[in-house]
């Protein structure tokens, strides 16, 4: 099919996760695989990397981690949606880990416990300044007390989430660590413990090895790109996802033709028009085409007008461009190359937002390691 191409590039995917790993000291790695691997075909991604030892993923929504169990994902598989106490027959199914936040979710699972004399594993979240899920921190001795008289059921893990750890400023993220120690603290006078304590996220893994505990949260990292512009960038990560698409049209104009929507765009001199097959259905951001630009054989060319829903347009001036050539919307190749963090800073989005976004008719290519038939989704 002609159309927008995303190669996944499955050895990258590896050469980021090991680098993470030395980082952190070996550390247990939870690979977070949610929407969709982050654009980056979550089944796929998690066989790649079980392939190399990693046996733990984080998901949001039980349909997510019931698509990797039927892609034959064997490692553990945790979801951080809200509970809701229809999820835990799903979890005992597919053995899945809950992420419970409160006591009436500690109340649901004893409940279930004592009708089927089993209950799913389960990680408790503490809110230390995220203010979003989580467990107060004035409510974790009462919490911790009900956890002691119910010691029977599989709670495993203790967690926390930073709001600012991808910050250059770190005193909220501190501010949040120092909360979460003091849990910790209580859980120890409580003779409570947790198999599974993990803190920190992609930003925190750059800048706070004191949030690192028994295991690190990892996204946007394995994927090749910075959180922010705001934490150090030392470490050598590569572009998982090469963004391409064809050039399917080829067309002279004259200095003043107006490009596309609006005609907010007009050629400053008599120029070649090509139209690409990728558009913002297809995840293509549309507010790039002010100040953006493709890449091709190792130049740059503006993009000129808006970028429709299912093409953009391209000033190639003197490019030797052929219709059916492929184009670099963003990512990296032997010879191109648009870090997926320019385009965000420069419209005010992030890499997470633009990753995610990467769907509609793009076809996800898998390269650089073997997988099976089945996997390539």
């Amino acid at each position: 099919m002609i159309g927008p191409k995303a190669i996944i590039h499955l050895d990258r995917l590896i050469h980021n996760y090991q680098l993470v790993k030395q980082k952190t000291g070996n550390k247990q790695i939870m690979a977070f695989v949610k929407a969709n691997a982050y654009g980056h075909g979550a089944v796929s991604v998690a066989k790649a990397l079980e392939s190399v030892g990693a046996d733990w993923f984080g998901v949001f929504t039980p349909g997510e981690a019931i698509e990797l169990r039927k892609g034959g994902v064997s490692g553990n598989i945790m979801v951080f949606c809200r509970f809701q106490s229809e999820f835990l027959e799903k979890a005992k199914e597919w053995d899945l880990i809950l992420n419970i936040s409160c006591e009436n979710d500690l109340n649901e699972i004893i409940t279930f416990h004592g009708e089927m004399n089993s209950s799913p594993r389960f990680h408790v979240k503490i809110d230390t300044g995220m203010t979003r899920l989580g467990l107060p921190i004035d409510s974790v001795s009462s919490f911790f007390n009900l956890l002691k008289k119910n010691s029977h059921l599989n709670y495993e893990g203790i967690y926390s989430h930073f709001a600012t750890a991808d910050e250059g400023d770190l005193n909220y993220a501190n501010f949040q660590l120092e909360q979460f120690n003091g849990v910790l603290d209580t859980a120890e006078k409580m003779d409570l413990s947790f198999q599974h304590i993990h803190f920190s996220n992609s930003g925190s893994v750059l800048n706070l090895p004191e949030s690192y505990f028994t295991m690190v949260r990892v996204g946007l990292l394995l994927y090749g790109a910075f959180p922010s512009n705001e934490v150090p960038q030392d470490l050598p990560i590569q572009p998982v996802m090469e963004f391409k698409a064809p050039v399917v049209n080829l067309r002279e104009v004259k200095k003043g033709t107006l490009v596309s929507y609006g005609g907010v765009w007009s050629a400053s001199q008599d120029t070649i028009i090509g139209v690409v097959q990728a558009g913002f259905a297809d995840g293509f951001p549309r507010a790039w085409f002010e100040k953006g630009s493709i890449s091709f054989k190792g130049e740059r060319y503006k993009i000129a007008g808006r970028v429709c829903m299912d093409q953009l347009t391209v000033d190639f001036f003197n490019a030797n461009v052929q219709c059916g050539d492929e184009v670099l919307l963003f990512g990296k190749n032997k010879i191109d190359s648009i870090p997926v963090e320019e385009i965000a800073e420069r419209i005010d989005s992030t890499a997470y937002v633009l990753l995610t976004s990467i769907g509609g008719r793009t076809e996800r290519i898998f390269s650089g390691i073997e997988l099976n038939h089945s996997d390539s989704a």
